[in-house]
């Protein structure tokens, strides 16, 4: 089919007047090729079938803006179908960053307690913690991070961390609690 099909550049004028039928013999014409062309974009059938609808909104909208000087018809409607796919995904790859929808924490452990099946998103909530407990307990200093891991990790008490370090039991308890605050502020910050 050539790109300057008088059939097509007929269609436009009409549309540009108001034609429907015209809007119609024209989707009848392209809506396969357009179709094709914004489910490589988008991939998915679903959403390439509402673009190529959009696509054809925008040209019932826009047909008065065709110049034929610029091109032929099946080249400016390949660009409007392709264009509402690129827009499409422009706006997914926005809306994704700024509004991700943060995780139901207490929806979460809820439908994990009350099935006992860990969902994904139990897992990624659990990986997240486990990220941020890590993290935070690796910026305490040394002597600090090992009593802190002994004691909660290992189940000594404080007299036995005393004996087992060689350390007054107050040294131990001093610096247990100093890591434990510098760990919670460091959590607080996380969240």
């Amino acid at each position: 089919m050539p790109a300057r099909d008088p059939t097509d550049l007929s269609l436009l004028q009409r549309i540009a007047a108001r034609d429907t039928a015209a809007l119609a013999e024209l989707y009848d014409r392209h809506s396969r090729l357009l179709l094709g062309l914004i489910l490589r974009i988008v991939r998915d059938r679903g959403e390439a079938e509402d673009l190529l609808q959009e696509a054809f909104v925008r040209v019932w909208t826009r047909a008065a803006t065709y110049d034929a000087m610029v091109g032929g018809p099946l080249p400016w409607l390949v660009r409007v179908a392709r264009n509402c796919a690129i827009d499409r995904l422009r706006a997914r790859r926005v809306r994704a960053t700024i509004d991700a929808p943060a995780i139901d924490v207490a929806a979460v452990e809820a439908a994990t307690a009350a099935t006992g099946i860990q969902t994904p998103e139990a897992t990624v909530l659990l990986a997240e913690r486990r990220q941020t407990l890590t993290d935070a307990l690796a910026g305490l200093p040394a002597d600090q991070r090992q009593l802190v891991e002994a004691a909660f990790f290992e189940g000594y008490t404080h007299s036995e961390l005393a004996h087992r370090f060689k350390l007054p039991l107050g040294t131990v308890k001093t610096r247990i609690r100093a890591g434990m605050i510098a760990m919670r502020k460091r959590l607080e910050q996380a969240v």
